[in-house]
């Protein structure tokens, strides 16, 4: 049986995409690994370069870009493994990272996802964890000054912490999490669907973990490629997320909010 299915995306990150895969592949653990990468209609040579890679490495090639959910789900839809790691194709997996995901996961109680310690090129912490972004939340940070509860974060803590929403650049699925969320939301092009996913997650009595053991190195931003206006896509990821009136409820408390406290500080 096949431990564990990886999935990466890819998206005109040629050289990205294949140390990505070499780190996977060089892991370091005796896990039984599959990789599954999922081209966007690359322009760059990445499908013809993947393809040289025989061992333990499959592609499938969509026609147009189909976006991040829908490329993950179809990598999904043909995973073997008894776990799924999604695996952005601008990652390099540190040793045994991957073994370290699974054998806490294996040993915990109610996992739905794991996540691991992201670090930047320079070996720094990345901020890769979330609360579930409310309206509540939003008046508490910008009129009430309760903290940064809707900023990006990275727990300091050297154990594992329970979280509300880990980003999808290292993440890994739990058989139960597949069995009772399913697959990614594909209305969502990009942008949300981490958010989405994880509310599922914990609305079906699962958890999520950050795992510090466990480091993957992400290139933050670079597997996002030029698509059609960032701007516009992430709007419409957050109308889907929020719906249309809890949309520009939340926006206006945040724009409202950053006015006020910019006319505070005077």
């Amino acid at each position: 049986m096949v431990d564990v299915s990886v999935i990466i995306v890819s998206y005109n990150t040629k050289k990205l995409t294949l140390q990505c895969i070499k780190s996977v592949l060089n892991e370091g653990s005796d896990l039984k690994k599959e990789i599954i990468v999922v081209d966007n209609a690359s322009s760059d040579g990445s499908r013809e370069e993947i393809r040289k890679i025989k061992s333990g490495c499959r592609i499938i090639v969509n026609d147009i870009n189909l976006g991040f959910a829908k490329a993950c789900n179809l990598g999904i839809k043909s995973a073997k493994g008894k776990y799924i790691l999604l695996l952005n194709s601008d990652t390099k997996v540190k040793k045994q990272s991957i073994k370290k995901l699974i054998d806490f996961a294996d040993k915990s109680k109610k996992i739905g996802a794991v996540g691991p310690k992201l670090l930047n090129p320079g070996g720094t912490v990345q901020a890769s964890v979330f609360r579930q972004p409310t309206v509540k939340r939003a008046i508490r940070q910008y009129f009430l000054n309760d903290g940064k509860l809707l900023d990006k974060y990275a727990p300091g803590d050297k154990k594992p912490v329970s979280v509300e929403v880990l980003v999808m650049a290292a993440f890994l699925i739990s058989p139960e999490a597949k069995e009772k969320v399913g697959l990614l939301d594909e209305r969502y092009f990009m942008y949300y669907e981490d958010f989405d996913y994880c509310k599922r997650v914990l609305e079906k009595g699962l958890k999520i973990y950050y795992l510090p053991l466990a480091e993957v190195v992400h290139h933050h931003g670079a597997s996002a490629g030029e698509s059609r206006g960032q701007w516009r896509i992430l709007r419409d990821s957050s109308l889907i997320y929020h719906g249309v009136l809890g949309h520009y409820l939340f926006n206006f408390i945040l724009w409202s909010g950053q006015k006020w406290q910019n006319f505070s500080k005077r």
